[in-house]
């Protein structure tokens, strides 16, 4: 990669040094395939455009030094003591990968480093995981260690759950890592078994929209979700063998509606639907068939809507506004949702009507703005 003179310049005005290397990971939009990441389902994601990128230089101390490009926080990160940030208003992901890799024996040196991120904060783009994988590979390359993207995204995840509180699967840090430009990762979560699976999306391009509502995943119902699909597994395999609720059939979780109570019944209708639109998913691309894709698309948002419980009026907004739209095939929200993103389907020549016209019904009936992205997929680590 190369690094622009303004990250040059700026890293000089902070460090008083100019940096030696820069690297990047990327943020990352779920097609579909929602919440069952965690649930030990197949996935299908795909690396963005959108990416966190660090300039960066050996400093010579045991002291790891962090700056952004965006906000005036500094931080310095004593690399014999990572356990003692958790608390940090910024710095913690970073502190929590630096932790989680010295468990694992990698070898760590003192940097400086600058992060310039265009995931937008709290978009549901997976911005933390861009952060945690790009550390966790600038770590990995200036302690000159062996580099296996996989286990990067595992201890990146580690650093989330462990040290940061999220008790996320491991989805997003896994396409932030090992995505490919124009292709979608179709991954399982319960095996990390991953396959390439094309993106052709013809005349069509993704538009992701950002509610402009910032979501707190720690803050969220995410991790009472994750609660509620552990109690609704463990009811089940009291009748059936499995493992995860992802291997439960749809035919299952119909005929034990009633052991499992209206409320766990949903959430886990939603995850078994959710692993069969996955699947339906993959042969439709397979086959060049987008107008399919878009149609489980919608599926998904409303099963995650009705029964997952996870949306909210600003995302069902974007969602509602799209379908209203000529040349719009799918939409739905990706992330945790509780605000962040929805990503379409929209042909080429009708992207800016689709953006002017979603707008204005989002802002009439949520009161302001959204905001629209166009981003290519692309690979997800790039040095």
């Amino acid at each position: 990669m190369f690094i622009t003179n303004r990250m040059k310049q700026l890293f000089y005005d902070i460090f008083k040094e100019y940096p030696t290397d820069i690297y990047s990971a990327a943020g990352r939009v779920n097609l579909i395939g929602e919440h069952i990441d965690y649930c030990g389902g197949q996935v299908l994601p795909a690396a963005l455009s959108l990416k966190c990128t660090v300039a960066v230089r050996k400093n010579g101390t045991n002291f790891m030094r962090i700056a952004a490009t965006t906000i005036d926080d500094r931080v310095e990160i004593d690399l014999e003591n990572t356990q003692n940030y958790k608390n940090l208003a910024w710095g913690n992901y970073q502190a929590g990968v630096a932790d989680e890799m010295k468990k694992a024996g990698y070898k760590l040196i003192g940097c400086d480093i600058l992060y310039d991120c265009t995931v937008p904060f709290g978009s549901g783009l997976s911005s933390s995981a861009a952060i945690e994988v790009v550390t966790a590979y600038t770590l990995a390359k200036l302690g000159g260690n062996k580099i296996d993207k996989v286990e990067l995204a595992v201890i990146s995840q580690r650093a989330e759950n462990n040290y940061c509180g999220v008790n996320c699967g491991i989805m997003d840090q896994f396409a932030s890592a090992n995505g490919k430009k124009n292709y979608a990762v179709l991954l399982n979560c319960s095996n990390l078994d991953y396959v390439y699976v094309p993106l052709d999306l013809q005349n069509y391009v993704l538009v992701l929209a950002n509610c402009n509502k910032p979501h707190n995943l720690r803050e969220s119902k995410y991790n009472e979700r994750r609660s509620e699909v552990e109690k609704t597994l463990e009811i089940l395999q009291t009748k059936i063998k499995a493992e995860n609720l992802s291997q439960v059939s749809v035919e299952s979780v119909e005929k034990y509606k009633d052991l499992l109570g209206e409320r766990l019944y949903r959430r886990a209708k939603h995850v078994t639907s959710e692993c069969e639109r996955v699947k339906k998913s993959v042969e439709a691309l397979q086959s060049g068939n987008l107008e399919r894709f878009g149609r489980l698309m919608y599926e998904s948002h409303y099963s995650l809507k009705n029964d997952y419980e996870v949306t909210g009026k600003e995302l069902d907004a974007l969602v509602e506004g799209a379908e209203m739209q000529e040349g719009c095939i799918g939409s739905r929200m990706t992330g945790a949702g509780f605000g962040g993103c929805t990503v379409s389907i929209v042909k080429k020549n009708k992207i800016a009507d689709f953006i002017k016209n979603v707008g204005e019904h989002y802002k009439s009936v949520i009161g302001y703005d959204a905001s629209f992205y166009i981003a290519d997929i692309e690979d997800g680590i790039i040095d």
